[in-house]
């Protein structure tokens, strides 16, 4: 089992008031980290840096976007 005790949680700033984000910690050496805010207790998703910067170029170049009505 992977000692989350040090792991520095973050959001979004765009998330800080809708209460439904997930946290991420990128501190911990050879992981990512990611919760969901609601329920930290619930568990973290651990995956490597890698993955976790190729999931994040995806959801910037709108891979993850839902399809427009219209």
């Amino acid at each position: 089992m992977t000692d989350l005790s040090q792991a520095a949680w973050f959001k979004a700033t765009a998330s800080q008031n809708n209460g439904g984000c997930v946290e991420v910690a990128v501190n911990l050496p050879g992981i990512v980290a990611i919760r969901d805010s609601k329920n930290p207790a619930g568990g973290a998703h651990l995956v490597s840096p890698a993955a976790f910067a190729a999931f994040v170029a995806a959801a910037r170049a709108g891979q993850y976007d839902l399809p427009s009505d219209g």
